[in-house]
């Protein structure tokens, strides 16, 4: 396992998704039975309102920081002002972010139904987010598997136990568990921060061809990563609106057990990525059918995972839950479904990024998202949680489909090739 990149990188992004994964699950326990539901659902729609603030909050930089890394000749030195000219672009962004949330937080605030005292946290949360992911994104082209497990556990475990300290033996409720990921992120975007100094990754200089590369990489991605957004949260939001946030509650419940998929594959992709950039460049045709036959297995695979969550989440959802959340069990075979497509995207998506094309991306999340925002405005109503859960598969499962045209069109692969097949 040594000799193979991709099987000890997954090892370990496995093992790293894993403990990440369970220190929430077990938290999950003792969560859903300190806060009520409609607690558990504004932590949920603080969530959802960082994912947004993230999108925003440095227009995507950190993928192109990731992405140089791959250019020919690349000298460490031009590697670090690439990176402090993306920290460049958080700085001004930031700025606009955050005039326009302190402008507007009291209408933000009745809008999703968070309290306008987390609008700013969580601006804070997702500028100091920007910092780990350009940090963690460094390890993971460099291939060093292990700091980026190490950074992502400590940082999982630190939010745990400030969680447990404020919810349990402070009894704060939700603010307990906001102020422990506001504070966590901050803590860890510093450890970051001195990490690519250390490793002399970050010098800060005026370099235009820099900042325009990396707008380039990254703006494209601005509505992508929106749509992104949408097919993610806007069934929080809908559900909010139309059902109460005790029902987001329940709703975030089953999100969070089928998210341990997600983890998984997200885990396998961390390590393929770096293989399958290595293979691309090289550009054998026995490599890339290997590629695909790989790719295929993952999909059958991912599906069976999914197919296995609709008989044992109803289980699940009581025995980690409890009864009060008991609702949740019934949408978790579907929310994997859609975990599963996620999965799938995920391989495909990576020749988008390898070919630089990243603008078709826009479109696809955006097509996908309106065909999400349809769906659960049809679903919900007549489906309740269960129908948002369906309608989040079916957009899935749309994006996976389009997302895999594009990266044909952007990067071809032998899919039909039967030497692949065979």
């Amino acid at each position: 396992m040594r000799k193979n990149s991709l099987l000890s990188g997954s090892a370990t992004y496995l093992v790293s998704n894993i403990l990440n994964a369970a220190v929430p699950l077990a938290l999950l326990p003792i969560l859903t039975r300190y806060l009520t539901r409609e607690q558990y659902g504004e932590v949920a729609m603080f969530q959802a309102l960082l994912a947004v603030l993230g999108a925003v909050t440095g227009l995507s930089a950190t993928g192109a920081a990731g992405r140089k890394y791959y250019d020919a000749d690349l000298s460490q030195e031009e590697l670090k002002f690439f990176i402090g000219s993306c920290f460049q672009i958080l700085l001004v962004s930031g700025i606009l972010v955050f005039v326009v949330l302190a402008a507007f937080q009291g209408s933000l605030s009745q809008w999703i139904g968070l309290h306008s005292r987390w609008i700013l946290p969580a601006f804070a949360t997702a500028a100091a987010s920007f910092a780990i992911q350009i940090r963690m994104g460094q390890w993971q082209v460099s291939k060093n598997a292990l700091s980026y497990a190490l950074l992502q556990v400590m940082q999982s475990v630190t939010n745990a136990l400030l969680s447990l300290i404020l919810v349990v033996f402070f009894l704060q409720a939700e603010s307990g568990r906001i102020w422990a990921q506001v504070v966590t992120s901050l803590v860890f975007a510093c450890i970051a921060l001195l990490s690519l100094h250390k490793d002399k990754l970050l010098g800060f200089a005026w370099r235009p061809r820099h900042l325009e590369e990396a707008l380039k990489f990254g703006l494209p991605l601005i509505p992508h990563t929106l749509g992104v957004l949408v097919l993610s949260l806007f069934d929080r939001f809908m559900i909010n609106t139309e059902l109460g946030l005790a029902e987001v509650g329940i709703y975030m419940v089953a999100v969070q057990l089928a998210s341990a998929m997600g983890l998984l594959f997200d885990a396998i992709n961390k390590a393929f990525v770096p293989w399958l950039f290595e293979h691309l460049k090289r550009d054998q045709l026995d490599e890339k059918q290997k590629i695909v036959r790989l790719t295929y297995c993952y999909f059958l695979i991912a599906l069976l995972v999914a197919g296995m969550a609709f008989l044992v989440g109803p289980f699940a959802v009581r025995l980690i839950a409890g009864d009060r959340y008991a609702a949740a069990g019934e949408a978790i075979g579907w929310l994997a479904l859609g975990q599963a497509f996620v999965g799938m995207y995920l391989m495909v998506t990576n020749y988008i990024f390898y070919s630089k094309k990243t603008g078709l991306l826009a479109l696809v999340t955006a097509s996908s998202g309106l065909l999400n925002m349809v769906a659960l405005l049809l679903l919900i109503n007549h489906f309740g949680l269960v129908g948002a859960a369906m309608a989040s598969a079916l957009a899935m499962a749309a994006r996976f489909l389009l997302t895999w045209w594009v990266a044909q069109k952007s990067h071809p692969m032998p899919w039909l090739s039967l030497n692949a097949l065979a």
